[in-house]
């Protein structure tokens, strides 16, 4: 073999090794996308639900919301399957409670790894108000 044949051959490898890169990174970033939605889907649900549980409870209970979200997954009758606190992080966000007291509440869910498990930040206030935003602005 020629010095010119193996320089087109070198050529050639880094061709198909650039083209692979490529599109590994792009599969890569689509995949991310999937599981970012995925999650962010999930944490909506589960603050939406952390809310319906809270509400829920203040009906049943004067209109006095409880002062800790486990006493909703360890009441009876059972306001939540589980303690998303206590839990967390679920799928990638992490939820807390800020403020939880007779009158209201204030949730939120934020993801454990802003842009990577998920872009948007959640929070859910009194009477089942969501919100979101960007999780970097959050930060």
């Amino acid at each position: 073999m020629s010095l010119t044949e193996r320089g087109k051959s070198f050529v050639a490898i880094m061709v198909v090794i650039a083209l692979s890169a490529l599109t590994l990174r792009i599969v890569t970033e689509k995949i991310l996308t999937v599981i970012c939605t995925q999650n962010e889907a999930t944490a909506q649900a589960n603050l939406k639900a952390i809310a319906a549980a809270l509400d829920s409870y203040a009906r049943d209970n004067q209109g006095v919301y409880p002062k800790s979200v486990s006493l909703l997954s360890q009441s009876n009758p059972l306001y939540l399957d589980k303690d998303y606190i206590a839990e967390s992080p679920i799928k990638g966000y992490t939820y807390n409670c800020v403020r939880l007291e007779a009158s209201g509440y204030n949730c939120y869910a934020f993801p454990s790894r802003c842009k990577l498990t998920g872009n948007l930040a959640f929070t859910v206030t009194t009477g089942g108000i969501l919100i979101s935003e960007d999780c970097s602005t959050k930060e």
